[in-house]
């Protein structure tokens, strides 16, 4: 790693003001998940003895994260019953997808009239991660600079991304900005599911369901989408062998 791109690593000396609103994706079907996803959604399935949603939450609130937005679709009224039981911790409004699943790029957008901050969190109801030497959340926001950034995206090197299977997402400049993986390649980050963005992101949205994809690529385009490197665990629960391989890894770490 250069010394530039090491400087867009995660510091923990540096202070942060976190967004006090997130986006918490919850409206997946889980389909690789299944047999567990056959009665409840993916982010109420375990991992370490609590809901994957939860483990979300802890880290949104230890945070400063007050606020949040979560889109709801299959089965939403388990995930809608399990928000209020944490009615004492956050502030929390549903962005309805019932009718329709809008993908990742299509809630966001649904779901923006409902999100105050901006910038704002966006995280995936599914993802499992462990802190470094200091908070992950505030460590994203350090990075961020208004002027400069649409999206941040939080990376955990292809090496560390606990039960991934893939080829990696992302290449990263010496100076944080964010390439697609190059054809026949593997790319050396992997995208958490965790990242801040502006509102700026979402202009001129297509109809409907789409991916987040979309709007990735054209601030790529724009040189305004960036990355910022984890420095904890990370891990991919997104079937149920890698509920077990989870578990294991964090009682060895």
């Amino acid at each position: 790693m250069t010394r530039k791109a090491r400087a867009l690593s995660l510091r923990p000396e540096i202070p942060a003001k976190v967004p006090e609103t997130a986006m918490v994706m919850a409206a997946g079907l889980g389909k690789r998940m299944r047999p567990l996803t056959a009665t409840r959604p993916k982010p109420l399935v375990e991992v370490a003895g609590k809901a994957l949603l939860d483990h979300v939450l802890d880290r949104l609130r230890a945070a400063g994260v007050s606020k949040l937005v979560v889109n709801v679709h299959y089965l939403a009224d388990s995930i809608e019953a399990h928000l209020k039981s944490r009615a004492s911790d956050f502030d929390v409004k549903i962005s309805d997808e019932r009718d329709l699943l809008l993908e990742t790029g299509g809630g966001m957008v649904r779901a923006e009239p409902l999100i105050q901050s901006d910038p704002f969190l966006v995280v995936n109801s599914d993802n499992y991660w462990v802190d470094g030497p200091a908070d992950t959340l505030k460590l994203l926001a350090s990075h961020w600079r208004e002027g400069e950034m649409d999206a941040l995206l939080l990376l955990v090197p292809h090496a560390r991304a606990g039960n991934h299977g893939g080829q990696g997402d992302f290449h990263m400049s010496p100076g944080g900005k964010l390439s697609r993986r190059k054809k026949g390649c593997v790319a050396p980050y992997v995208f958490t599911g965790i990242q801040m963005v502006s509102k700026r992101l979402l202009r001129d949205a297509p109809e409907g369901a789409f991916s987040t994809n979309i709007f990735w690529d054209r601030a790529i385009e724009e040189g305004r989408c960036y990355g910022a490197v984890h420095q904890g665990l990370w891990f991919d629960v997104g079937s149920p062998a890698a509920i077990p391989a989870t578990e294991l890894a964090l009682q060895n770490a």
